[in-house]
């Protein structure tokens, strides 16, 4: 025999023909000899080109139950063949067998274990609650599929967005502060300079400083939707609009005439001014951009910012609205209740409130000429009113010296509160801290709707009597307009300390402004939809479809509505397509017409031989002859 090698790849062992001599050497070649024509033949079926290699065995991997079963059952001197699958098949049946295990078990597995909390983390009902912004809307019937899927889709997005706010609400970065003395020290004693000293040296210079402006005074003060800029108006003409933040004036102007109020308007790049004839629209550079000459002797003026309407309130009893997008007149009311000086918004659903010399309050809508709601506060004349942001309640000062607080839901006074001198303004701040200027004295309460107050929360005295009040949105800060000028205060918890970004962002950039303005112009609401009760506007209002219905039934002498309107049921594949629907439709349309044609018909013909009848009856009668006939000529 030749010189014969057998190389094994797997094994790396050489055998040489000429060193074999004994028998047990060539029963251990002819085994080798057998596994290598096995491995040729394989080589034959499948080339070696683009194959991966097997990875070696680990000794931690074990082998397959089939594999120790194989094993058992051969011969313990016998090698056994392995079938060798791809490594994609394999960590396919890997993922398939964890799979299953997981769904048997009940449990998801992370990086090969078991979650011990499975499930997204459980949110507190109060924290939900809090997020919620509608109930849930009964679907529909069964036909109109369509409008029920958009219906369910809309559901699901507001569950899920709000779960999403109810989880970041713990990633929100600020808390809302307040004021806490010593023991035996009432927070009202604290003075300003003492608040200066305790924050921080940025804060105390940034938020805290006066304006001594007596040459013009008193003023009107208006902040901007995102709180970063000022709007003062004097009495006297002078009117200036400041970045109170980084102390920089925008603009300042003189406009020769008295002046009732400022406001701004959506955007801090407009604002109206209330001069002594007519009502006036400048930019932040003091330019003239309109002057409206139907609103003439305006005394108060609010700005509805999701309507984009500008509400005046003149001394001749009218209450107008002007749309600013387009520049027209919306209404024209006339209130007949005589002057009009006190005037707010109700943030939640655009309402205005008046106040009257007579101790009454009404609140208006621009849809209606009448006033939806009269309601007798005070004894003595309303000297002011204000509204918080929820719509829930509202504060009224009057001549009497009284202080009260009604829930606007039921029209009902809640609490009320004696004041020596009265509040000759009056102002909420979005934590519901409330303000009450006296005189020069201002005296600022937490929670007078919900506990007794017997305190004030705070008190300042400025140097001039006070003619305007109002809080800065996101900051504790309320600006107070006096006779000696201005003066911005330090209120440890007025504001809301988190903001919508989206809605109103004091750090927004000129692109970012331009852009929100857009939005919200293509988000406009148009001025029907103001109501009292905004979740009525999607119900429908029977009681005026009654009496319209009855109305139609005694003109028409029958009711249209009498028979129910054919609505074809749905069908499935493809047999309920806008066509198929349509001709089914116009079959039972000419079926129906069919029978009101045949009963329209048999009516007539019946009437028809009513009116022979008759006829018959006139003849027969006309040709019997009475006993007077003989006596006509």
């Amino acid at each position: 025999m030749g010189v014969a090698s057998y190389i094994k790849d797997n094994g790396g062992i050489f055998f040489n023909g000429d060193d074999v001599a004994d028998e047990t050497q060539q029963e251990v070649k002819r085994t080798y000899t057998t596994k290598m024509a096995a491995a040729s033949e394989a080589v034959v079926n499948d080339t070696h080109v683009g194959k991966k290699k097997k990875t070696p065995a680990r000794y931690w991997q074990e082998l397959s139950q089939e594999s120790k079963d194989e094993n058992k059952d051969g011969k313990e001197g016998e090698p056994t063949e392995q079938v060798v699958q791809p490594e994609n098949q394999k960590g396919q049946k890997t993922k398939k067998r964890k799979h299953k295990d997981a769904q048997e078990d009940g449990k998801k597995f992370i990086s090969g274990k078991s979650d011990p909390f499975p499930g997204p983390a459980p949110i507190p009902k109060d924290r939900l609650q809090k997020f919620k912004r509608k109930d849930k809307i009964e679907k529909p019937a069964r036909h109109f599929y369509k409008l029920k899927d958009m219906i369910a889709r809309s559901e699901e997005a507001s569950e899920m967005a709000q779960k999403q706010a109810a989880r970041f609400d713990l990633l929100l970065p600020e808390d809302a502060g307040f004021l806490e003395g010593d023991e035996d020290e009432d927070t009202c004693m604290i003075s300003q300079e003492d608040i200066k000293d305790a924050v921080d040296i940025s804060s105390g210079a940034k938020v805290y400083f006066n304006l001594k402006l007596s040459q013009f005074g008193p003023y009107r003060v208006d902040y901007s939707k995102t709180g970063r800029h000022l709007l003062l108006g004097g009495r006297r003409g002078h009117v200036a609009c400041v970045d109170w933040q980084s102390k920089q004036l925008m603009c300042e102007i003189n406009v020769m005439e008295s002046i009732n109020d400022v406001k701004w308007l959506h955007s801090e790049t407009m604002y109206a001014v209330a001069q002594k004839k007519w009502l006036y629209i400048y930019d932040s550079n003091g330019i003239e951009l309109h002057c409206i000459r139907k609103f003439n002797d305006v005394l108060r003026m609010q700005f509805l910012p999701y309507h984009f309407l500008l509400a005046t309130a003149s001394s001749t009893g009218f209450l107008q609205y002007l749309d600013v997008s387009v520049g027209k007149e919306v209404a024209a009311i006339c209130t007949k209740t005589g002057r009009l000086d006190v005037m707010c918004q109700n943030p939640h659903n655009a309402i205005i409130h008046l106040g009257h010399p007579n101790g009454t309050v009404t609140l208006w809508s621009p849809n209606q000429k009448e006033a939806l709601v009269k309601m007798l506060c005070h004894q003595g004349g309303v000297r002011s009113v204000a509204v918080d942001k929820t719509g829930t309640y509202m504060v009224t000062s009057g001549m009497d010296k009284k202080l009260k607080v009604y829930d606007i839901r039921a029209f009902k006074p809640l609490k009320s509160y004696f004041l020596p001198a009265g509040a000759s303004s009056l102002s909420l701040s979005q934590r519901g801290v409330l303000s009450a200027a006296t005189g020069d004295i201002i005296q600022l309460y937490r929670d007078v709707w919900s506990a007794p107050v017997t305190k004030p929360y705070m008190a300042h005295r400025v140097r001039g009597s006070v003619w305007g009040l109002n809080f800065c949105p996101f900051e504790d800060v309320l600006g107070v307009g006096h006779g000696d000028g201005f003066t911005s205060m330090l209120v440890p918890g007025a504001g809301e300390p988190n903001f919508d970004g989206l809605d109103a962002n004091p750090y927004r950039s000129a692109k970012q402004r331009q852009e929100w303005e857009v939005k919200a112009l293509l988000e406009k609401i148009q001025p029907e939809l103001i109501s009292l009760d905004p979740t009525e506007l999607g119900q429908v209002d029977s009681a005026t479809f009654d009496l319209r219905h009855q109305d139609r039934v005694k003109a028409l002498g029958f009711d249209p509505l009498q028979k129910e309107k054919f609505v074809p049921r749905f069908k499935k594949k493809g047999r309920s397509s806008a066509g198929a629907v349509e001709r089914r439709k116009k079959q039972v349309a000419h079926e129906d017409q069919r029978d009101v044609i045949r009963t329209a018909v048999e009516d007539k013909m019946r009437i028809e031989e009513e009116r022979k009848k008759m006829e018959k009856k006139k003849e027969m009668l006309s040709s019997q002859k009475s006993a007077l006939d003989r006596f006509k000529k």
